[in-house]
């Protein structure tokens, strides 16, 4: 996967890219990333990439054509089309099964934004997608990027040591993911559920999946709205629901 990000602080993504599954993506030569300062594709004198809202108003708005062109190289230069990504508070809400939607594409390219806010024009004739991390406003789109990026490059093959690892994550599954438990199995006292011990996979497989379920009950009951449950999933809530 190829993925390119336009943004106005290009410094901001070395640390990120630099460490952890990220950098190892990169070295596995999973996914290549690169990092353009849009700010180069400006015309004017004095490098302008904002200018203020027509009609008034507060804050600064991001001009369309240092973007523009910034994409259409980019575009050029790619051996495929990549999908064009802004980063915006007023776009989709990002999920898990987004995530997977776009770890199945070849090239990605995101914009992140800064100031008061985009050109219409850009919204409208320039992108494929539109995401939001949430129904919050951060300073600019860089920090959404970076966390869209990591969980869709940690879904690509081989990144991540353990092929199932991703399978079982909160959100993978449609519901939050259940407790886990690690050695010592008693700490101070604390003991881990004797099931997890037994050694029987269809038990623990029961457990889990219960406390799955019981866990997104408790914390996100909006998620079973939408899980696939099955007949036994449900007669498990109705039970707790008691």
């Amino acid at each position: 996967m190829k993925i390119q990000i336009l943004s106005l602080f290009p410094e901001m993504f070395e640390g990120v890219f630099g460490h952890s599954i990220l950098n190892k993506a990169q070295e596995q030569g999973r996914v290549e990333l690169a990092v353009t300062n849009f700010r180069d594709y400006s015309t004017n004198k004095h490098k302008q990439v904002d200018d203020y809202p027509y009609g008034g108003g507060a804050g600064m708005v991001l001009k369309p054509e240092p973007l523009f062109a910034a994409v259409e190289d980019l575009k050029a230069k790619a051996e495929k089309p990549p999908r064009v990504i802004l980063m915006c508070p007023q776009g989709e809400r990002f999920t898990q099964k987004k995530a997977e939607e776009l770890a199945n594409e070849d090239s990605l390219l995101f914009i992140c934004g800064h100031y008061e806010g985009y050109d219409e024009r850009i919204r409208e004739h320039l992108v494929t997608d539109e995401i939001s991390l949430g129904d919050f406003v951060l300073t600019g789109g860089e920090l959404a990027a970076m966390t869209v990026i990591d969980s869709v490059v940690r879904l690509l093959p081989d990144v991540l040591g353990n092929q199932v690892s991703h399978q079982d994550d909160s959100f993978s599954t449609g519901l939050l993911e259940h407790p886990q438990y690690t050695r010592p199995a008693d700490f101070n006292g604390l003991k881990v559920p004797e099931v997890l011990l037994s050694g029987n996979h269809a038990k623990i497989e029961k457990w889990r999946r219960d406390e799955s379920l019981r866990r997104t009950l408790e914390r996100r009951p909006d998620l079973l709205e939408t899980a696939e449950l099955t007949e036994e999933d449900r007669a498990f809530l109705k039970k707790l629901e008691i």
